[in-house]
């Protein structure tokens, strides 16, 4: 779920210079609307525009902008109507929680503090008005974990109904079903006894599989088939898209077991079956394996020749003049080292944020820019992907942590509308 405060953050991290403009004493300036006793201002309404529409712009889909004001000028009620009953309640971030907010803003952006606030000032944004709104997110934050969060209770009762709701839909699905196949074509202008010897050869090539010799292997010597060069697989496809004669000779099927030599109009088909999926509505997880560099600031590399030496590693590995585990053994300075860099395989949430972005990015393979977190300055490699099974355990957290996010996110609207509606909203020009 992305928090108010990471939008804050991508926000402010890309202001445009395109703002001053906005911010300019020329700009013109009224009320739009009064939110019980409070006025949302033109300008407030221009930069949070502006705002929005360079975020979107990014994912490659801007609404016309009278709709986008419209919802724009939604947002910036809700949030004042809300800010006002953080008041109330008195719901407040202390400083040093503000702090932390800023050096977290400093961080994703792999800058000093320094230099964040000198690029606050150059693009025409206050330091002030800049920790202000980020004391505002973090209010909102903490509000919506008062009174929505912390009251959102999940059952074992709703676990059950999760998988028993999972499991018909997986039922309601049409069934996909991964297929290999070997193809002895047969001519349409063949003899009897070239039909029983194509049939013959079929069922040599049945019998070599059944003999323990790998399925591709074969396919790839013997099928007639444009896909023998992927060993004969077909994917994994909806059973309507499949021959039925196909489908009806794996229907009782176990993953793994073959069938044929099956006559068709193209020839003679061996066909083993890969998957079904309907085994999918057991719960997995993607999981990464990575390795690193790390190289903590201190007396050997202050920040920045640490991330001048890790750039220079990369270089040497992508161009592949040097390898990867051997750099992470002779310089890394993390416990994994002696692995070459090796970090096992991971879960989601197993390293900290800024990593596991970075991390996620990377096909297998790739290798990262320097990244700066809080234990140093890190250079990532990706070495594979997979997608692996929970544990009966493991997947009744997970499916706690999905429904309670759902239960969350549907109380929370309705906890909106409850504060929309009793909060007074007098609405004005709107530009």
């Amino acid at each position: 779920m992305r928090t108010l405060l990471t939008a804050l953050c991508l926000g402010f991290c890309v202001w445009p210079a395109a703002a001053q403009s906005q911010r300019s004493p020329g700009a013109a300036d009224f009320i739009v609307a009064v939110v019980n006793s409070t006025p949302i201002t033109n300008i407030e309404l221009q930069l949070r525009l502006l705002r929005v529409q360079q975020q979107l712009s990014r994912q490659g889909h801007v609404p016309p902008r009278s709709q986008l004001l419209r919802e724009v000028l939604e947002r910036l009620i809700l949030e004042r109507a809300q800010l006002q009953l953080a008041r109330e309640l008195g719901v407040a971030p202390d400083d040093a929680a503000v702090d932390q907010a800023v050096d977290n803003v400093a961080l994703q952006n792999q800058v000093s503090l320094e230099e964040l606030k000198r690029r606050l000032s150059a693009d025409g944004v206050e330091y002030a008005r800049f920790r202000a709104d980020l004391r505002d997110e973090l209010t909102l934050v903490r509000l919506r974990e008062r009174e929505v969060d912390s009251r959102v209770k999940v059952s074992e009762q709703d676990i059950d109904q999760f998988f028993r709701d999972r499991q018909a839909q997986a039922l309601a699905e049409p069934e996909r079903i991964r297929l290999a196949q070997i193809l002895v074509a047969v001519p349409e202008s063949a003899t009897a006894d070239q039909v029983r010897a194509l049939q013959a050869k079929a069922q040599r090539a049945l019998e070599r599989v059944r003999a323990g010799e790998a399925f591709a292997g074969v396919a790839a010597e013997v099928s007639d088939s444009p896909d023998r060069a992927g060993g004969g697989d077909l994917g994994l496809r909806p059973a309507e898209r499949l021959p039925s004669l196909f489908v009806d000779a794996v229907r009782d099927l176990k993953e793994g077991a073959l069938a044929g030599p099956l006559r068709s109009g193209a020839g003679f088909h061996v066909l083993q079956l890969v998957k079904r999926s309907r085994d999918a509505a057991a719960l997995t997880v993607i999981q990464t394996r990575a390795r690193h560099i790390l190289f903590k600031a201190g007396p050997k590399f202050n920040e920045a020749e640490a991330t001048a030496k890790l750039l220079d590693f990369k270089r040497l590995i992508v161009a592949g003049q040097a390898d990867f585990a051997a750099l992470a053994r002779d310089n890394s300075q993390d416990g994994s080292a002696k692995d070459g860099g090796d970090l096992g395989w991971a879960s989601a949430g197993m390293f900290v944020p800024e990593f596991e972005q970075a991390m996620n990015q990377l096909a297998p393979g790739q290798v990262a820019d320097p990244l700066v977190s809080r234990f140093g300055v890190h250079l990532i490699q990706v070495m594979a992907r997979r997608e692996a099974p929970l544990s009966e355990r493991e997947q009744r957290e997970l499916a706690r942590n999905l429904v309670r996010e759902k239960k969350i996110e549907e109380a929370f609207i309705l906890w909106q509308q409850e504060v929309r509606g009793r909060a007074y909203v007098e609405l004005r020009n709107e530009q």
